[in-house]
Order: C-alpha cells, then sequence, then structure tokens
C-alpha cells in the first residue's frame, strides 16, 4: 500500500471548506472507496502526489491533454502571453486566430463563439437552437452528459451518474418538462419521440462518440440516420465535441464519422490544458447572437487571452509537428486493449483512438442501461489494487481511459502488467 499520510490529512481540511472536500465530485474517489490523491505536480505521463507517490496518469484531466502533462510548447506559449496580461475585456487578435483555425478543421463551425467551459457551450447552443427555430423542446440521450446545466441535467452520465444523480436536485419540473429523453444507438424511438412532439422539437443534442458513460461507441449509421432525421424534421442537431473534438481525430468525430450536424460544442483539447470552451455552426443559426440578433450570449473571460494562447500552441502542434500523432496514440491505446483482451475474457473494452473504458461486464455496452449492468463493485476493486501499483484511471465506471502521446511503450507494458494482475487477484473468472 502507497503511503498517503499527507493526501488524508489536507483532505480532512478540504472537507472543513469544501462540499466533499473537492471542486468537482469525481475527484473524491468515494465512488470506488478510496481517499482522493492530492497532487503537487505533474509531468509527462505521470502525476506525482504530495506524498511523493508518482502514478502513470490516464485520466488525462478528463480529456484535454493529448500532449500529456507539461508540453513545453503549450506552457512557453501561456507563460509568454502572462507577460501581456490575464484578462482584458476586449477583443484580441488571438481569438481570431483561433477561431479561424478551429473554422478549418470542423467546418460545421462556420462560426463560432468562445467561452470559459464546455457547459457554457452547451448551454449557448440550446440557446441558440431554440432562438433559431422558435421551437423549446430538445431530445437528448440517456446517459450522454453535457455540463451542469439545468435542462440537461436529465439522465446524464459522467459524475451525475457515478453518484446516483441522473436527476439533480434543485432542478425544477418545469426546466425539465422539455428535456426528452432517448435510448442511444435506438433510432426507432428517436423517430416516436419525433412523431409524438411533431414541429415542437428545436434540436437534438448528442455525443456523436459519448465517453460520459465510459466509452460506448454508435452502430453503424447511427448517427447518419440522426442526421437525416433532423433534415427531415427541421431540428437543428448538435454534436457536444467537448471531449472527442480534436481527440477522434483533427476534425473530430465530425470528420471521423463523416456526418456534419448544423451545431457543434467543444472544449478541452482547444485551451491545451486551460478553461475554455466554444459553440459554433452555421452562419444563418450563428448570426441571431448578439449582438446581431436576438439570441444572448457573454462572458467576462470568454477568449481569455491566455487560455487562447494555449489553445493556439496545441492546435498548432496537431497542425504542423504531429502529423502521426493520431496513428501513434491510437496504436497506444489499441496495445493496452489487446493485452488486456488476451489474458483476461469476462471485462469488454470499448476503443476509438485514443479512448478506452475497460468495462466490467461480459459484452460492450450499447447504450445507458447495458452499462448500468455493469459489476461497480468489481470496478472499485480493481481500481484500487492498480492505484496502489502506482497506475491512476478514471474514478468511475462512467468515465474515459485517455492515452497521450507522452505515454511510452513502456508505460503501456507496465498498465497491461497491472491491469491483468489486479484482473486475475480479484478472481474475475476467465
Amino acid at each position: 500500500m502507497k503511503n498517503i499520510k499527507n493526501s488524508k490529512n489536507v483532505f480532512k481540511q478540504a472537507l472543513k471548506y469544501m462540499p466533499g472536500g473537492v471542486n468537482s465530485p469525481v475527484r473524491s474517489f468515494s465512488a470506488v472507496k478510496e481517499d482522493p490523491r492530492f497532487i503537487k505536480r505533474s509531468f509527462g505521463a505521470y502525476i506525482e502526489d504530495i506524498d511523493n507517490n508518482i502514478y502513470i496518469d490516464y485520466i488525462s484531466s478528463f480529456g484535454p491533454l493529448i500532449f500529456g502533462h507539461g508540453k513545453k510548447e503549450i506552457i512557453d506559449a501561456a507563460k509568454n502571453a502572462l507577460d501581456f496580461g490575464t484578462t482584458y475585456g476586449a477583443c484580441h487578435m488571438k481569438e481570431v486566430k483561433l477561431a479561424k483555425i478551429i473554422s478549418k478543421l470542423m467546418p460545421s463551425m462556420e462560426m463560432l463563439r468562445l467561452t470559459s467551459s464546455g457547459t457554457e457551450a452547451t448551454m449557448s447552443a440550446i440557446r441558440a437552437a431554440r432562438g433559431f427555430t422558435g421551437k423549446d423542446k430538445i431530445i437528448k440521450f440517456e446517459g450522454c452528459y453535457h455540463g451542469h446545466i439545468d435542462h440537461l441535467l436529465v439522465s446524464a452520465g459522467s459524475g451525475a451518474s457515478t453518484f446516483g444523480e441522473a436527476f439533480s436536485k434543485g432542478v425544477p419540473n418545469d426546466f425539465i418538462k422539455n428535456t426528452l429523453i432517448a435510448n442511444f444507438n435506438d433510432l426507432n424511438q428517436v423517430k416516436k419521440i419525433i412523431d409524438d412532439n411533431k414541429d415542437e422539437i428545436a434540436a437534438i443534442i448528442m455525443e456523436p462518440i459519448p465517453a460520459n458513460m465510459g466509452l460506448v461507441l454508435p452502430n453503424d449509421n447511427f448517427v447518419q440516420e440522426i442526421r437525416k432525421i433532423c433534415d427531415e424534421n427541421r431540428i437543428v442537431l448538435i454534436f457536444d465535441e467537448v471531449i472527442t473534438g480534436f481527440r477522434a481525430s483533427l476534425g473530430g468525430a465530425e470528420q471521423y464519422l463523416k456526418v456534419k450536424p448544423d451545431m457543434s460544442c467543444i472544449g478541452k483539447i482547444i485551451g491545451g490544458g486551460f478553461p475554455i470552451g466554444a459553440f459554433g455552426g452555421k452562419k444563418e443559426i450563428m448570426e441571431n447572437i448578439s449582438p446581431l440578433g436576438g439570441v444572448y450570449h457573454a462572458g467576462t473571460l470568454s477568449g481569455n487571452p491566455v487560455a487562447v494562447s494555449a489553445g493556439l500552441a496545441t492546435l498548432n502542434l496537431l497542425l504542423h509537428e504531429n502529423k502521426f500523432i493520431y496513428k501513434d496514440i491510437e496504436l497506444k491505446a489499441l496495445q493496452l486493449k489487446e493485452n488486456i483482451l488476451s489474458e483476461v475474457k469476462n471485462v469488454s473494452i470499448n476503443q476509438l483512438g485514443s479512448m478506452l473504458t475497460i468495462f466490467f461486464t461480459d459484452s460492450s455496452p450499447k447504450n445507458f442501461d447495458d452499462v448500468k449492468k455493469c459489476n461497480f463493485k468489481d470496478f472499485g476493486n480493481f481500481f484500487r489494487h492498480i492505484l496502489n501499483q502506482g497506475i491512476m484511471f478514471p474514478p468511475s465506471q462512467f468515465e474515459t481511459i485517455f492515452v497521450s502521446s507522452a505515454h511510452t511503450e513502456k508505460d503501456i507494458n507496465k498498465t497491461s502488467e497491472v491491469c491483468i494482475e489486479a484482473l486475475k487477484t480479484l478472481e474475475i473468472p476467465n
């Protein structure tokens, strides 16, 4: 067992001042019956806690760190930006450059607005879709998480599901009465909901490749058919690519699946580890946003120059200096998956690109109902075992493992060995 005396002591202090001792629920590790680690530094593929324990990190801050921790070019860009100020409350040239690159790489975003988080991006996209269509109802998929917005905290994934709060307290029924829920990968149900609410649906918002109930893969042509249904019914299709944007491919899930939505929401990678988000879409929709139109959006720190500078450095690295990064990180994730499945049969692993999830169930989940059948007790035992062997996976069955370019073959091999040992030690039958 690792010594975590200092983390335990700081956690006791944190509990006095912050609910649950944390600023985001999943960090508490309570779902896996473990004490949280308090981190003092990160570098490459590793994080180090205040007890000097070093872990191979696959949380990757839940997605932004495609190059791992402390990539020099990104750090330098942020440091240089600080020499010119922390925030302006005014326009600056770099936000235009970032918008131009994003629009080029994700053609669905003909025009876009920067925000300070993915939650703000999805909130604003929904408002824009409603303003454009004049309709109120939206469809979301069970288990997909779109941030902690009142009208989207319905059948939500990620931390909301980790703590059994897919429906959050404090959300009035009037806020969610216009949010309709469908099962992911169930086209017939989507069609029925639309038929039952004819000409009332403003938008369908979806993670085209869900990564907030663990990684769940869309059936062949599922997303393409959703696109067709939206066209036939004049419904705005919104992709939530806060995780998959610039992660599933350079052009995100939009490029990977060859489906162009009407609007997209992104974040994480476009800030290089700093707080940022963006929403955008067709010009005819975005031109309804103030000051051009009557849909209001604003933000004191939107387009923050430090975050934008880090984001520019990240996207420029992806564009110009790392042409083979996506193949590299995909092969590492695939190697980890194949190594484990070659030794252990009664878990399933969904993997796409550099993302994967080990599900404690016999078959790969296709929707949230399938994910809920996982053995969460076994997941907790597994998590604690590998954590004490120096492997940091996300502390929830509902989250996704992220491989970065900083992970080495040695890291992948060690991780594979520790995972296999843990699964066999826990006597999960082969």
